[in-house]
């Protein structure tokens, strides 16, 4: 239709072409002007100012569309009212938050601003152990669901048949004969990639309650930006697993996508497992009309408090507030970071903040260590990453990409005192339009398997230099620069 119109009145109506021409410039001022004064990512606007340049009318029409967000309107009503009504489900212990600031006063700042966007407190006596790999996590899945007594919560972006899931599956049904509260929550995308549409009815057959987040519908809606790509699950309030692992076969690489498939989990047992069991309810609860968290969430008084070193932080981000959560304790262990800073992500999407803090850190003598995919699962991420390896490489920040296959881990690891393992990507789906779940850990034992894992990974790695990004195909380093002007939709 825009096509339509730029082409139209030059020739058919061109008595009044100047008048449109004018009345054109006039609003792409003002739309400019809008959106250098809005309070949008800069790199968003950046996106929007190509749109409504190229798309002048419909381009502004599609802008104000996602703004007003008639999709997620009700959603957010709901989720931030839930949150309101639950940020005082699980209360901070006054003197684990003091006994971590004796210790760290960065690290305790931190803990008040995680505390400040939602409840989750900073929690000791929680056993933390630390997988290298989807098939460690799984063979320990297995044998945690096989002892529950009360309840299973799973929240997981990607669920698909295969072994993986029929082996978890069949553990399942066995425990919700037995009269085991079992609760699956899985994003609205497996409907069209990897499950049958009726899939909660064949669970509820199970007598396992399903439910779809974010179903797919054939209408257009903002709210299908937003994706729960959380993976959680929590086992009687005793257990709880986190990480990059999803439930198919290609996470313990019985088959082999995009080569060696490389991810990372961590369970809790202990205190901290209350908050990964609020969040599941949070979400779980987005519709319901009432709502009782207490029963899953206070520990049984017959549960033994857990002996371990260290603090855990369970955690989550919503892109229905106004806080980027995941970027900002991100940034704030690269803002504190004194000897090393090394990460694990499937993509490299960065906002001009992230890189900013990036480069800044590595400048100020930290060593930054990126390891990133050697072999793609989706090529337009991969190419966009590249525009960003050489204003890295330039201030000091060390890039490897990891040969045998796919890197599927969100690793962040520092000083050898504290890290994060959880769901959240650097790319903008991640940091700006997804729900996620992350675990910050200090001081806790697993930190050195981190790091030991982390060093053994990047003996399988090529160092990407000057000369290899030279070197780059044509099509790829072009690829990457069309993208950028969309790369905060990606």
């Amino acid at each position: 239709m825009q096509a339509f119109i730029l082409f139209s009145i030059p020739y058919r109506f061109k008595e009044i072409f100047p008048y449109y021409s004018i009345v054109q410039s006039l609003f792409i001022v003002a739309m400019v002007l809008y959106l250098l004064n809005s309070d949008i990512d800069p790199t968003a606007k950046i996106t929007w100012l190509v749109i409504i340049m190229m798309l002048p009318a419909f381009g502004a029409l599609l802008f104000w569309y996602t703004q007003s967000d008639p999709g997620n309107r009700l959603a957010r009503k709901h989720l931030n009212n839930l949150f309101t009504l639950t940020q005082d489900t699980i209360p901070q212990d006054p003197q684990v938050a003091a006994s971590l600031a004796v210790q760290d006063k960065g690290a305790a700042s931190l803990a008040q601003y995680l505390r400040y966007t939602g409840c989750h407190p900073v929690f000791n006596q929680t056993e933390v152990t630390y997988f290298p790999s989807g098939k460690a996590k799984w063979k320990e899945m297995l044998i945690q669901l096989k002892q529950a007594k009360h309840f299973i919560f799973l929240e997981y972006f990607i669920i698909e048949e295969g072994l993986m899931w029929g082996s978890v599956l069949e553990i399942l049904a066995q425990k919700a004969k037995e009269g085991v509260d079992v609760r699956i929550m899985y994003d609205g995308t497996c409907e069209f990639s990897t499950l049958p549409h009726d899939y909660p009815e064949r669970l509820e057959k199970l007598g396992i309650k399903c439910k779809i987040f974010g179903r797919l519908t054939p209408f257009l809606s903002t709210r299908y930006n937003y994706r729960d790509h959380r993976k959680i699950l929590v086992i009687d309030g005793k257990v709880a697993f986190n990480g990059g692992v999803n439930l198919a076969d290609e996470y313990i690489n019985v088959i082999h996508k995009y080569g060696y498939w490389k991810d990372a989990a961590v369970m809790l047992h202990g205190a901290a497992v209350k908050s990964f069991t609020l969040m599941f309810l949070q979400l779980w609860s987005i519709h319901e009309k009432e709502w009782d968290f207490n029963e899953y969430v206070n520990v049984p008084a017959n549960i033994l408090p857990v002996s371990a070193a260290g603090f855990v932080i369970p955690f989550g981000d919503s892109p229905v507030d106004q806080n980027k959560v995941g970027e900002c304790v991100y940034m704030d262990i690269l803002n504190r970071a004194q000897r090393y800073v090394h990460i694990m992500s499937p993509y490299l999407i960065l906002d001009g903040e992230m890189e900013t803090m990036l480069k800044f850190a590595a400048e100020r003598g930290v060593d930054i260590t990126l390891i990133l995919p050697g072999i793609p699962d989706k090529k337009a991420p991969y190419a966009l990453a590249k525009t960003h390896y050489a204003p890295l490489l330039a201030s000091g920040v060390r890039i490897y990409e990891y040969t045998p296959g796919f890197v599927h881990a969100k690793v962040f690891v520092c000083d050898d005192r504290e890290a994060v393992v959880g769901t959240i990507n650097l790319d903008y789906r991640s940091l700006y339009h997804h729900f996620e779940c992350a675990t910050y850990l200090y001081g806790v034992d697993c930190i050195n398997d981190i790091e030991a894992d982390y060093q053994s990974v990047l003996k399988q790695c090529r160092a990407v230099t000057t000369e290899t990004i030279r070197q780059e195909k044509w099509t790829v380093k072009a690829s990457g620069i069309v993208l950028k002007a969309i790369a905060p939709l990606m």
